[in-house]
């Protein structure tokens, strides 16, 4: 059976950086692409990044120039690095792992405190 398992959420300041890890288990034939998503308080989740089985990668609006997606196949990882954070970044951020089925990671917190 297939397991997410996020990490590197936290609290942070204003201008801070975090890095977000999403480690995968079990057996998973073939992976199309990775996501990362986050859900506000009273808001839709919405999608942050993808990375794509080829490598390609896309970013919401908001995020780009300060977050990086990347992936590393043999540890079947995939990792937000989020840099000049801002309050309006925080959420909970869950990874998603797109294949025959989908899956989704239990959800970090990712605070940003001016």
């Amino acid at each position: 059976q297939v397991q997410l398992v996020e990490s590197g959420g936290g609290l942070v300041q204003v201008g801070g950086s975090l890095r977000l890890s999403c480690a995968a288990s079990g057996s998973i034939f073939s992976i199309n692409a990775w996501g990362w998503f986050r859900q506000a308080p009273g808001k839709q989740r919405e999608t942050v990044a993808v990375i794509t089985g080829r490598g390609s990668t896309s970013y919401a609006d908001s995020v780009k120039g300060r977050f990086t997606i990347s992936r590393d196949g043999a540890k079947n990882t995939v990792y937000l690095q989020m840099n000049s954070l801002k309050p309006e970044d925080t959420a909970v951020y869950y990874c998603k792992v797109y294949s025959s089925r989908d899956y989704w990671g239990q959800g970090t917190q990712v605070t940003v405190s001016s």
